[in-house]
């Protein structure tokens, strides 16, 4: 299996947002969202991600076809954060053979300093990957904060550590 994550480029940037409709779609299932009445869900706050300086889009292909994407930020909900995980996307066909933890190892290892990783409350196999995943790429040296975090209109499950030191794997 060929792994591919690509920084996302303008020219990339209809591929992410088309992947994105899946991503939401799954979200659905989490926190409800409603389904427009053109059956189109929207994403044009992602444009951010190719406008605005402290963001990052990632597109991954597996075996050379879209297989998901990531989004990274500087905005956390805790001081001194540095990077975080906005959005993280595999497609089903890929998940449960152990790429999303590669996909998740190779961003955290572009991006040194102080990161934080947050997944809704209610999506629960969200926030076992990445527990599972950041206690791999830690080694254990992690902080999950103790509370939930209202951020925006959602409330988080909160994951921080620093990479600083790390050497790459």
């Amino acid at each position: 299996m060929t792994l591919e994550i690509i920084e996302a480029r303008p020219d990339l940037k209809p591929v992410v947002l088309n992947l994105g409709l899946y991503y939401i779609y799954d979200f659905t299932e989490f926190v409800g969202f409603r389904c427009p009445d053109d059956g189109l869900f929207r994403r044009s706050h992602w444009d951010k991600y190719w406008t605005e300086p402290g963001r990052w889009a990632f597109y991954v292909k597996v075996d050379g076809e879209p297989g998901g994407f990531v989004l990274v930020s500087t905005e956390g909900t805790q001081p001194g954060t540095m990077y975080t995980i906005e959005e993280f996307f595999i497609m089903r066909k890929f998940r449960k053979r152990g790429l999303g933890q590669k996909v998740a190892f190779d961003i955290l290892n572009r991006f040194r300093g102080k990161w934080e990783v947050r997944e809704v409350v209610q999506n629960e196999p969200a926030i076992a990957f990445w527990r599972k995943v950041i206690e791999r790429y830690t080694q254990g040296r992690y902080t999950e904060l103790p509370e939930p975090v209202q951020h925006g209109k959602y409330v988080w499950v909160v994951q921080t550590f620093d990479n600083s030191d790390r050497v790459a794997q």
